[in-house]
């Protein structure tokens, strides 16, 4: 087994924060990365070193590969983490981080890329058992699209191949759209990540997005750490999340463990990593497998007890499984809301200088942040300021806690959307668990929200 020393943390904000925490509980030095624009970022203060690696941009700075492996071999660091997003998903990252002679923290190179073109991946999984909808591998023409849908049965969604977070994907609902659509999802694709290649599967009009938090180690042990529900989002992008699911099945928990579990042993999968399913009904689907930490780590972590980037570590060099066993326990409910700098109603990003600040605290409330008072939010980074997760015996006592954690959440200077957290918590489709992914657009009062807001100005 290989031992880390010092850990070169290839990323920002909360999540660089995260992974430097857990470090200095492992006893591991950590090296914080840093733009231009990030030189008074807490990550760079918290860290035992810091590295400045290029211009605010991210392409010149946090994407920059040669930069982050030079700042790797000047500080001596023997292992890399990425985080999440920017390279945390990127196989010739991987490539570059391991020729180097330095560990990733995360999967091989070849899980990445069978797992992050969607089109192999559905093939994978559908050789495994696992279930996948019905649909098509890489189209060629408008017309076979068009033949594909007619097959499938209308709704059809068009996805990218090597998409994610909403990027090229469009629902179709009616024949004559199929190809003109195809056109302006490949461009979009194109656009997005350098590939145009698009797939078409059956679109579910109401589905619930359930992931599987699994945990894999390099002896051929995995297991699953229960599920999260990922269904209240917008424009396909993730707002709250919650652990365990409500109105659901020890069956449904079971069945979609087993499910997850098999997808991992099917690509000889060693760290740790979720596997996502739509859910149908008592039915459920593969949509994608994420090769990294997620955002919504905490809250399986807050029902299990389990530091999960710790564990994340331990795996990467080389240690088994400690507790197949199940010692740990699942244990009460819950919940994270992302706080976002942008509008709660129209959603525009609003960067700035926060001029006060006041977060939540109290029993079982936990707040991931990178942000203080005097912190000016850049415009070139993603909005999310932080996680606000809290945890209770029942489902009913999380919201009620997270209700009261948002009202004492003060950011002044900037636009959040704490005002919409606070409506959705008091919406009957959110707290009697009955939700769906188009929760959001279909309920949204602009009107309601924004007397939210004004209530708490």
């Amino acid at each position: 087994m290989t031992k880390f020393s010092k850990v070169l943390v290839a990323n920002r904000g909360e999540i660089a924060l995260r992974v430097i925490r857990a470090c200095r509980e492992m006893g591991l030095r950590t090296v914080a990365v840093y733009s231009t624009v990030d030189a008074d970022a807490l990550h760079t203060r918290f860290a035992d070193e810091a590295v400045c690696i290029g211009p605010a941009q991210a392409a010149q700075s946090y994407l920059n590969i040669p930069n982050l492996i030079a700042a790797a071999e000047i500080s001596g660091a023997d292992a890399v983490h990425p985080g999440y997003g920017f390279l945390s998903e990127r196989p010739e990252f991987v490539d570059a981080v391991q020729k180097c002679g330095m560990t990733f923290i995360g999967p091989d190179p070849e899980h990445m890329r069978t797992m992050g073109d969607k089109v192999m991946a559905r093939e994978t999984m559908k050789k495994a058992g696992v279930p996948v909808l019905e649909g098509t591998t890489v189209l060629e023409s408008g017309e076979e699209a068009r033949a594909a849908a007619e097959r499938i049965g209308l709704p059809v969604i068009l996805k990218a191949s090597a998409g994610g977070g909403g990027r090229g994907m469009k629902i179709v609902w009616d024949l004559d759209e199929v190809a003109p659509t195809l056109q302006t999802a490949q461009a979009e694709a194109l656009a997005a990540f350098g590939c145009g290649d698009m797939y078409c599967e059956r679109y579910i009009t109401s589905p619930r997005h359930i992931e599987i938090q699994i945990v894999a180690d390099q002896h051929g042990n995995v297991i699953d750490l229960l599920e999260r529900e990922c269904s209240v989002q917008r424009r396909h992008q993730k707002v709250i999340e919650e652990a365990p699911a409500s109105n659901y099945s020890e069956k449904l928990r079971r069945e979609m463990g087993e499910a997850a579990i098999a997808a991992a042993r099917a690509i000889n999968y060693n760290s740790l990593g979720t596997v996502e399913f739509l859910l149908d009904g008592d039915r459920f689907y593969f949509m994608e497998m994420n090769t990294r930490v997620q955002v919504e780590h905490c809250v399986t972590e807050m029902i299990t007890g389990v530091d999960l980037v710790q564990e994340q570590i331990r795996l990467a060099q080389g240690e088994p499984l400690g507790w197949l066993d199940r010692k740990w326990r699942p244990r009460g409910h819950s919940i994270e809301c992302r706080i976002n700098a942008e509008h709660p109603v129209n959603f525009a990003p609003h960067p700035g200088t926060i001029t006060a600040l006041n977060l939540p605290g109290g029993t079982g409330v936990r707040i991931d942040t990178h942000v203080y008072q005097g912190y000016t939010v850049s415009p070139y980074y993603d909005s999310m300021l932080g996680k606000l997760i809290v945890h209770a015996q029942d489902r009913d006592k999380a919201i009620a806690r997270m209700r009261r954690a948002l009202g004492e959440c003060v950011f002044e200077g900037i636009s959040t959307n704490v005002a919409l957290h606070r409506w959705i918590l008091k919406q009957a489709p959110f707290t009697e668990g009955r939700y769906d992914t188009h929760f959001l657009e279909r309920n949204m009062d602009p009107d309601a929200i924004q007397a939210e807001l004004d209530s708490h100005a």
